[in-house]
């Protein structure tokens, strides 16, 4: 259960600035509606607030977030735009992975 909250708690900033970002990017190039700007905005500022629930270190957070928002773009940007990962970004990801699970869960001694 240990490894369970720290994805989670990653997965949930990782929707709130990917979904903020991807709003604000519909409403200024997209010309999408105002709300979606401000929606945007706020989920942006809500994934401030959500990263500092992790248990590590600000450098900690923010190395393995940053794995985490890799991956998790190269979803968002399949599932809502129709991107297709071809197997370099398949393995990037995959290596990005495995470089969140050493750095965040290698035993320390």
């Amino acid at each position: 259960m240990s490894y369970l909250q720290p994805l989670t708690v990653f997965v949930l900033a990782g929707l709130c600035e990917i979904g903020g970002g991807y709003l604000l990017w519909q409403w200024l190039k997209a010309d999408r509606p105002g709300w979606m700007g401000l929606l945007g905005a706020l989920l942006l500022v809500a994934y401030g607030w959500v990263a500092t629930w992790q248990p590590t270190s600000f450098g900690k957070t923010y190395a393995v977030y940053g794995g985490i928002f890799v991956v998790m773009s190269i979803a968002w940007a399949w599932y809502f735009d129709g991107f297709r990962p071809d197997r370099f970004d398949v393995l990037g990801g995959a290596i990005t992975l495995l470089g969140i699970a050493i750095t965040l869960f290698w035993p320390r001694s």
